[in-house]
């Protein structure tokens, strides 16, 4: 795992010393590139004894973790948002990670945000900070007072194994493909008592059944295609090398087993939800939903 610390001071990150219990799973965004006000971009946060582990920042990351954490959420005061875990670099992915590194800072974080993903997260960190640096000066050398620490980055360009640990959880990341991407990552969350599963961007692949294995919850994207978008056929092909349908997550479901099916960042081609769910469970008997922004599971 390739570590580098962005930003003048490098500080490890401190972790939480509790017993450790099952965890749970938040969906602060379900959305896709789709200007859809009811569903931001694509956000997971698994929350173990009151921390959280965010995965992927899409547009409106902060604001609906701040919604969340109103409706009891634990785990997701601004001070706390410092670990996210990035599939990969997609813009719906990633727009809202200047947000993630700039406002938790502004309101109280001095600790430094830990990001983990793959290559190109340090050079992306790199020239969002370059982007902001007047903004960083003011913050912190004129009458705001801002600390120094905690827009601060450290960024782990990761590869698959085990790549983050600490009393809470096991972060396992495993490769999935995504078109033309040249890394993108599923992750596997282990508490005490619970076993997550992330699949991010992916068309179907065996690593999402290994990873999953009987796990207590698999979140996998998934696309429909109905009869009103049949006629364009370059999109077509450009969802079937970069994403699953429900016919597919519907295979891979069965064979992964998870205790339930979460549906997430759903794209939707001529049909209706109801109709994405009619179709994943045509192939599928298991437990299967389809995910609003604040769901918990």
């Amino acid at each position: 795992m390739k570590v580098l610390a962005i930003g003048l001071l490098c500080g490890a990150m401190a972790f939480g010393q509790s017993v450790p219990h099952g965890a749970d799973v938040v969906v602060l965004g379900s959305g896709t590139p789709n200007a859809d006000p009811d569903r931001s971009g694509p956000a997971v946060a698994v929350i173990v004894n009151g921390r959280s582990y965010l995965v992927d920042c899409g547009p409106g990351v902060v604001r609906r973790a701040a919604a969340a954490m109103r409706k009891g959420v634990p785990g997701l005061r601004m001070p706390e948002l410092t670990r996210v875990f990035l599939t990969h670099l997609h813009s719906d992915h990633t727009l809202g990670y200047p947000d993630l590194i700039f406002t938790p800072w502004v309101l109280g974080r001095t600790e430094h945000l830990a990001a983990y993903g793959p290559r190109g997260l340090a050079e992306m960190t790199t020239n969002i900070l370059a982007a902001w640096k007047k903004d960083i000066a003011v913050r912190t050398e004129g009458l705001e007072q801002g600390n120094a620490t905690g827009y601060r980055v450290d960024v782990h360009e990761i590869a698959p194994g085990v790549v983050y640990k600490d009393a809470n959880v096991t972060v396992k990341a495993f490769a999935v493909k995504h078109g033309s991407w040249d890394e993108s990552f599923g992750y596997r969350f282990e508490s005490a008592d619970r076993t997550i599963v992330i699949s991010g961007d992916t068309a179907p692949t065996d690593a999402v059944v290994k990873a999953c294995d009987g796990c207590d919850v698999l979140l996998h994207e998934v696309y429909t295609w109905g009869p009103g978008a049949a006629g364009n056929q370059p999109g077509r092909e450009y969802f079937a090398a970069f994403h699953t349908s429900t016919a597919e997550l519907a295979g891979i479901a069965a064979r992964a087993k998870p205790k339930l099916l979460v549906l997430y960042h759903q794209v939707f081609h001529g049909e209706t939800e109801g109709e994405l769910l009619r179709q994943v469970r045509a192939g599928y008997s298991g437990a299967v939903v389809s995910a609003h922004d604040l769901d918990v599971y």
